[in-house]
Order: structure tokens, then sequence, then C-alpha cells
């Protein structure tokens, strides 16, 4: 049967090609100026609903907003080299304020509400951004996170008296015979800076350029689909909804709660979604809700998931919903910009991620470099031709992240099978996901080791359905020492605000860890050594 998208391979290079890119707009154009055209082009519809702020904005409200926002970044100054700081959830406003950044070709730099004061510090540290906008729940730990910076704090709800509110920004009048601006470097330009971990686990600031990728598989979208994605600007799906409701003049369904899947299933049916993007977790949550079996779901026509992976019994359950045969497991990475593959042919192929995308070439590694044939299990490489900008910062890891043939290097292991479908197996290193939030075991560890009844320590991930990894130890206590195993795990909970950090799988007490012949402490033997002695208590 013919499989789509179309790929090719190249028996001799061992490489996998998906299609040329097709352009529907103007290659010249930047992102900002395709928005700030489209949404001239469909005043009238609605742009924007927002679920928990019973607000309606129309395409020409939300162009208003925009260029009102964009006005008063000019106002002040902003250059497009100057970086704008986002920590918020998806409230009525942050929309226009990703498209404001859009239409001055300025980049934003999006980090999650969970992040601590530490990481924020770190992570502003590296862009420096001259504005920030935040939510007011998080003003106060924004502020004593970037206290050292030339920066001012604008609050988006739950305003704060010390806060320039969205509110006096949005009564800056529109510059006079407003336009976008055309960037200074093209379409190699950065479009928005989103957050990764690197080998250390401090997370990195990721570059996502102007690139025409961000809409692949997206141009069947017209005005006549209702998105959703309940994923804030942080995440690179979330930038993904923004940037494709903005280019395809489709009405977007927002919420600025956190995650809740029997609210997630009345949205869908209330507001008769086509396109949904969620993570597995969710996709878990909602399949586990009592009111799953009633929900009507037969309006969606895109179901699109990816960050990780699903149980075949959570998909099969969303498939067993709806009306259509339209759920879909995507794979990327946000260095990429973009997705990677994506997989039509679950019956067939349910384990896949599915095949390339337009535009992307695809070859499997192993350890000393050499290209791999189908059936062949290496890292996953992919190379889109597209200008990256590297991690903000650090070209070090940039250069270990992309190599000088600009193929991306994605720390995943994975095979391709003889039909070109790509099955990602697991990761290379030890980076861990809760809530698609990364982390590593050694930020938990150095934790535990400050406690003084504890000899030595080692985490890992046990997985969940819903939450992703969830961090379990297996900690040695020093000779004579009465430590408890809840002892550890209240620790770690007094030492961390962010509950992706803490020990959500629990922790053992044991004699000495499991190790490698080498005498390395082996994390995957730990592993299956607690698992084993948690399905013995």
């Amino acid at each position: 049967m013919p499989y789509t998208p179309v790929n090719s391979y190249d028996a001799d290079l061992k490489i996998w090609s998906g299609e040329p890119v097709e352009h529907y707009f103007d290659p010249h154009l930047s992102i900002g100026e395709i928005i700030f055209h489209e949404m001239r082009r469909h005043p009238k519809l609605i742009a924007q609903i927002s679920a928990t702020e019973n607000t309606v904005l129309t395409r020409q409200e939300l162009h208003n907003n925009s260029m009102k926002i964009a006005s008063y970044m000019r106002s002040l100054g902003l250059l497009q080299s100057d970086v704008v700081g986002l920590i918020g959830r998806n409230t009525t406003h942050m929309p226009a304020l990703a498209y404001a950044c859009f239409f001055n070709g300025i980049a934003f730099h999006s980090l999650n509400i969970s992040y601590d004061q530490s990481t924020i510090e770190k992570l502003f540290d590296i862009t420096k951004p001259r504005l920030i906008f935040c939510d007011g729940d998080e003003f106060e730990k924004v502020r004593a996170a970037t206290a050292a910076l030339d920066v001012k704090i604008i609050t988006m709800r739950n305003h704060s008296s010390d806060s320039i509110s969205i509110d006096e920004v949005l009564a800056t009048p529109i510059e006079e015979k407003f336009q976008p601006a055309r960037l200074e470097q093209g379409n190699d330009q950065n479009l928005a800076i989103l957050c990764s971990s690197g080998t250390t686990g401090t997370p990195k600031a990721v570059t996502i350029t102007n690139s025409r990728h961000i809409l692949a598989a997206n141009n069947h979208l017209t005005t006549a689909d209702i998105q959703y994605s309940h994923n804030t600007l942080d995440w690179i799906s979330g930038l993904l909804t923004t940037v494709t409701s903005g280019v395809f003049s489709t009405t977007r369904i927002i919420a600025d709660n956190a995650f809740d899947p029997v609210f997630a299933l009345r949205i869908i049916e209330e507001y008769k979604v086509t396109w949904l993007i969620q993570p597995p977790s969710c996709m878990a949550m909602m399949v586990n809700s009592p009111e799953f079996e009633t929900s009507d779901l037969s309006s969606l026509r895109y179901f699109v998931f990816g960050g990780s992976r699903a149980a075949l019994e959570v998909q099969q359950a969303i498939r067993s919903r709806l009306s259509s045969d339209c759920l879909q497991f995507m794979y990327g990475f946000t260095e990429l910009g973009a997705l990677a593959t994506y997989n039509c042919h679950f019956d067939e192929k349910p384990n896949s991620v599915g095949r390339l995308a337009d535009g992307l070439k695809l070859k499997i590694v192993s350890e000393d470099g050499k290209s791999l044939g189908p059936g062949e299990m290496g890292e996953v490489c992919i190379k889109n031709n597209q200008h990256w900008a590297g991690y903000y910062g650090n070209q070090l890891e940039s250069r270990q992240m992309r190599d000088p043939e600009r193929w991306y290097h994605s720390g995943d292991l994975g095979y391709m099978d003889k039909d070109g479908f790509l099955y990602v197996m697991e990761r290379k290193k030890d980076m861990l996901k809760y809530q698609n939030i990364m982390y590593y075991p050694h930020e938990i560890e150095s934790v535990i080791s400050e406690m003084p009844q504890v000899s030595e320590v080692c985490v890992f991930g046990v997985w969940s359905n819903i939450y992703g990894d969830e961090a379990a130890a297996v900690v040695v206590k020093k000779q004579g020492s009465d430590l408890k195993a809840q002892d550890v795990v209240e620790y770690v909970s007094t030492r961390t605000d962010s509950k992706y950090k803490q020990l959500n799988g629990g922790a053992i007490i044991v004699d000495d860890l499991m190790r490698s012949a080498n005498g390395k402490t082996n994390r995957i033997a730990n592993k299956n050594h607690y698992l084993h002695l948690k399905e013995r208590s």
C-alpha cells in the first residue's frame, strides 16, 4: 500500500528524504509579516476564545492588540537584537504579545512557570531580556531572579502593585501607518528562544529560526478549523499552535488554568475542536477520566501527540472515541524548530513515530559515526538545510548538537524499517521528562547527597503514563543511621518547589548500589533492582 508522507531512500548513502517543501507564501516574508497580512484579510472572523477568562476576540481586535504591544516596544527603543522574556500561562493577551514580537522581529525567550528562581536567574542571565512579561502569580519570583538585570516587568494577570499591567501597555496608541518590520537578517533571524536541558542538566536557550518548517504538515488548516492546545509558549507545540493559528486564520481556544482532563473534554465538545495537540500525559489523564466514555470527540479531524511515548492502550482508547482515523504520533525536538516525522498509519505501524516530513533528511548513525541501513539501531540524525543560530550564548554545545555538515544529533536511539518508518527506542543520555519538563537524575542526587545520613544514591526515572518519568531513588545509608525512605522523599520535597524535581516515584534504602564491571554505578541495573523490590513489597 502507498504510505504517506512520500519518502525516498538512498541505499548508497543510507539517507532517507522527505518531499521538497511547497511554499504557500512568498518565501521572503517573515512569519510576522505573513500573520500581519493574514489578520487583515479576515478581520471579522473569531480569532480566539478564552474558556477560562471568558473573552472573545476577532482577528481585527487581536491584530490591534498585537500592534499596540508592538508599538509599546518600539516606544521603548527595542531593537531586533534585543530579547523579550515570557513566563506565563495562556491568558487572553499572550498570543497578541507573541505576534507583537513577530511584528517587530524581536525574539522572545519563553520559560515554564514551574521553574524555580535559580533556574529563571540562570536562563535570563543568558539572554538578558529588556522586557519580561509574566503572570502576577510569578512576579515576585521573577523580580528576585532578575534583580541584577535592567529590565521592566509587565504582568499578564493577577497584577502586582509594583508591576506594569498588560492593560497599561494596551493603552499605547498604535504607531501611525504601522507595518511589520523587515528582518535585518532575513528569515535566518531568530523567531523565538525556548528551553532545553544540557548534558549538565542546566537548561539551555534554544533558538528557533523564522523557518517555514514550523508549518510542516499543517497546510491543511483553514478558517473553518478550531484549534486547541493547553501547552504554553515555552513548549514547541505551544509555539506551533500560536504560529499556525495566525498564519491560517483559525479560531483558537485558550485557557489559563492547569490542565484538567474533564475541562479539556468539555472544551473539545463545546467548541467542536477540529485540531488538537497534546503530550501523552494529557491523553492518559483524559482516558482515565470517568467522563471520557460519554464525551463527544466527533468534531476532531486532527489529533496530534508527541514529546514522549504513549501507551498503546491509551492510543487505542482515544482512537475508539474518534469519528475518523486522525490520531497521529509526531516526533521532533526543540532544536529542529518543527516536527520531523509523523505517523498516519497506526494500524500497520502502531509503535512507529512515522515517516519524514517534507524538506527533511534522516540518517541513523553508529557510535563511530557510520551510517546504518534499515533495521539497524543507532542515533537518529536529521538535516533540514536551514540556518540555526544554536544555543544562545553557548557555541560549544551548539557544535555538539549540530555537526559541520548541518546534521542535528538528537541523542535518541532508533531505527528505520524497510518501509521508511522511524522507531525511537530510548534516549541516548540520561535525561528525563516529567510532564514534558526536562530534568536530570544528578540534580536530585546532589540534593539527597546533602543529607548527612546518606552514603550513596542513584536516581532514575520510573515511567508513568500520565506524568512521564517520575524520579525514584535507591539510597545507601551510612552505617548506624536509622534513615528511612520516607525521610529522603520528604527532604527532597523541602529543597525544591518544582514538582518535576521531587521523588514522585518514591525511594528505597539498600545495602549497596548496583555497579557495572568497571565499578561505576549502573543506573539501569539500580532501576531494575528498585522495580523488583517494589514488586515484592
